[in-house]
């Protein structure tokens, strides 16, 4: 009794902090146990944070290196081959050209007193085109007849004196050094006799160039001069007059490589003009070059049209059909497709396995915005538009596609 009644007292002596301690450890508050249970707790998430944290890290790393490596791939854009119907005439541009054109210069110098025919006028072989005063030559002219008449008269005196010494050379009259001196005089003055005659032929000829007279049957299509203009010889001088054939009438056309074996000396062609619509002007392949051109890869052709009624005019641009069993389909690529290499044209394709392949092409027609492909791709092709000059074969490129996204 005594010890309960002594721990009763002490209870009931003890301070608020003492009773407070006394029920913590009643309670187990303050167990080892269940401290170690809470710092294991905090530890854990500490832990998973952490390897959360470095989850996110290499996720963002990853995605950034993956977006690096798309940006450094080449993005192209693409467009497929278009395959046109095949058609059965070759049809390419030409130039309306005179059969014979010449420039008309003067073969003398003077003034001109008048032309005769004017631009536009239908003249034959022969015409009168200008007529030239010449008074330097024709005063030169009669210099030279004069000229001949003094040497006529000193060969008819070198002959008598030559006569004259052979006849007293019989009689020992005279040495033989005297009588062959004078015949040798009379010898000579035949020879200048004949450089007198051929002068004055020359001159009379060039008299003769102050009539121009047309050198061929044609229209005369330019005229350069005017009365009183001085006029000047040879071709350094001023051009008077332009005369071409226009019937029948020369169509150059240039026939790419690929065409050139197909063309034959009689084909049949025909000529469309844009000013003469649904009128075909018939004609035949004349003559060809019989040689590519290095520059064009072409075959130069000349088709001959008849023109009798004047309707085509020189100069003109045309399109020439060639009459052609073509059964085979055409395709197209964009002329901006083309890349132009030191081995030749070529074409960036992208192939299945995403890679660029650079093929050589053979060229047909050009129609301007899009050329014409006989060999190197198909219609199934993905040509690559615009594409840099830097572009190698086998270089791997992403493809655009048409809403934006990219194709691998």
């Amino acid at each position: 009794m005594r010890s309960d009644s002594t721990t009763t007292t002490e209870r009931d002596n003890a301070t608020p902090q003492e009773t407070a301690a006394r029920q913590d450890v009643a309670s187990g508050k303050h167990s080892p146990r269940k401290a170690l249970t809470v710092a294991a707790v905090i530890l854990l998430i500490l832990i998973l944070g952490g390897i959360f944290t470095v989850l996110a890290r290499a996720r963002s790393s990853k995605a950034l290196a993956r977006e690096t490596e798309e940006n450094a791939v080449l993005t192209v854009a693409t467009v497929r081959p278009v395959s046109e119907k095949p058609e059965t005439d070759l049809i390419l541009p030409g130039t309306l050209q005179p059969f014979k054109e010449s420039p008309i210069f003067a073969r003398t110098n003077g003034y001109l007193v008048r032309w005769y025919k004017d631009i536009g006028s239908q003249i034959k072989e022969g015409d009168l085109l200008a007529k030239i005063d010449t008074p330097e030559v024709d005063q030169e002219l009669n210099q030279a007849r004069a000229a001949r008449e003094q040497i006529v008269a000193q060969m008819q005196l070198a002959k008598i004196s030559a006569d004259r010494w052979q006849n007293l050379r019989k009689s020992d009259s005279v040495s033989q050094q005297e009588a062959d001196q004078l015949s040798s005089g009379y010898q000579q003055s035949q020879a200048n006799l004949a450089a007198a005659d051929a002068n004055v032929r020359r001159l009379e000829q060039l008299e003769s160039f102050k009539n121009v007279y047309a050198p061929f049957s044609g229209v005369l299509t330019r005229r350069n001069v005017d009365p009183g203009a001085l006029i000047n010889a040879g071709s350094g001088g001023r051009e008077m007059f332009d005369v071409a054939q226009v019937d029948p009438l020369r169509v150059n056309v240039s026939v790419p490589q690929a065409y050139a074996t197909n063309l034959r000396i009689g084909t049949t062609a025909w000529v469309t003009l844009q000013e003469f619509p649904g009128q075909k002007f018939l004609g035949k392949v004349a003559r060809t070059a019989d040689s590519i051109d290095l520059a064009t890869r072409t075959l130069l052709t000349e088709v001959d049209v008849p023109n009798k009624d004047a309707k085509l005019l020189p100069g003109s641009y045309g399109q020439v059909h060639f009459a052609e069993n073509n059964t085979v389909e055409r395709v197209t690529v964009p002329v901006n497709a083309m890349l132009f290499r030191a081995e030749g044209p070529r074409v960036a394709v992208v192939g299945k396995d995403g890679k660029v392949q650079l093929r050589p092409i053979a060229i047909g027609r050009d129609f301007g915005a899009t050329l014409e492909i006989l060999d190197g791709v198909t219609k199934d092709d993905m040509v690559i538009i615009n594409p840099a000059d830097s572009i190698e074969d086998g270089q791997k490129v992403n493809v655009a596609q048409e809403n934006g996204g990219k194709r691998e």
